[in-house]
């Protein structure tokens, strides 16, 4: 599946494992037996939810300080040179015709022609852009990637993301908690509490639904950067738009974001396969075709 994959997975299992050994300490976890003979499928419920959510929210709300320092950033605050004030010009103005507050602006040193976009919320998000984007896009390709961003900000993706994530991860921890109590009652018929039998059938569960809760995750991701590059192409203009996607084409080297943040970088990875099913973004050929078949539809 490949190292971003597995630690993406990873990620999500360890966030329901600690927050499930918390809610134990505390002593949640007796209520889920009820009478130590059947489960108590509500107390079930509450607790997924508060597992399922619980990391996801946690991610959203740390996310714009977590990706400034792991990316390095510097925030534009006072202008250095021209292009640090280009850069705070072109993102105002198109937060103001979004119909969005102004999102910090940052640049991050990297070689690579890449951007993101984060924050919890529409007004007080953050929007950075790497060095070799800089260097290497004209003002109008640079413009269309500011326009992606920023369209992201204003239709609250990463809200969106954080909330699929959290009923996805919800839905694990309930079914893999079912089948692990279906297993130690029925197959293993232990009559008092949980044994061993269970705990090591729901980690199991909550690995393999883990994976498939990821595909489901992956494929919103994909999705929306459909829709932010049509953001991109109206705040800038659809030629701008397709001519930043055919320059991140021809420049594809290895991202040096942390893989917490590259899922929300405007340029993903390559995967055929199997492994398109964990890819944060389509293919650029095929958002390039979107775009040109939008243009001829509009």
């Amino acid at each position: 599946m490949g190292k971003r994959v597995l630690l993406f997975v990873a990620t999500n299992i360890a966030i329901v494992l600690v927050l499930s050994v918390v809610l134990g300490l505390l002593g949640f976890s007796g209520i889920l037996d009820e009478q130590q003979i059947g489960i108590d499928f509500g107390a079930l419920l509450i607790l997924a939810v508060v597992i399922g959510f619980g990391g996801s929210l946690i991610s959203l709300a740390l996310s714009k300080t977590m990706a400034k320092r792991m990316a390095g950033c510097r925030v534009i605050d006072t202008p250095r040179n021209e292009a640090e004030r280009w850069l705070l010009d072109t993102v105002q103005r198109q937060a103001r015709a979004a119909g969005i507050g102004m999102p910090e602006v940052a640049i991050y040193d990297a070689p690579e022609i890449n951007a993101f976009a984060t924050g919890a919320r529409r007004n007080a998000a953050l929007v950075a852009v790497s060095s070799g984007l800089l260097r290497g896009m004209t003002r109008d390709e640079a413009e269309a990637v500011l326009g992606h961003e920023v369209t992201h900000v204003a239709n609250g993706d990463m809200v969106t993301l954080t909330l699929i994530q959290g009923v996805v991860n919800t839905f694990v921890v309930f079914l893999s908690h079912l089948v692990g109590h279906f297993i130690d009652r029925v197959l293993l018929r232990n009559e008092s509490g949980h044994g061993p039998g269970f705990w090591i059938a729901t980690l199991l569960a909550q690995v393999v639904l883990g994976v498939l809760a990821s595909i489901i995750v992956m494929a919103f991701s994909r999705w929306r950067e459909y829709g932010a590059d049509r953001g991109g192409a109206e705040l800038s203009s659809r030629r701008n738009m397709i001519a930043a996607l055919q320059r991140l084409g021809q420049n594809r080297v290895a991202s040096t974001l942390p893989d917490e943040v590259e899922a929300f970088g405007i340029s993903g990875g390559v995967g055929q396969g199997l492994k398109r099913l964990f890819m944060s973004h389509p293919p650029i050929e095929e958002r390039i075709a979107a775009l040109k078949a939008a243009d001829r539809n509009g």
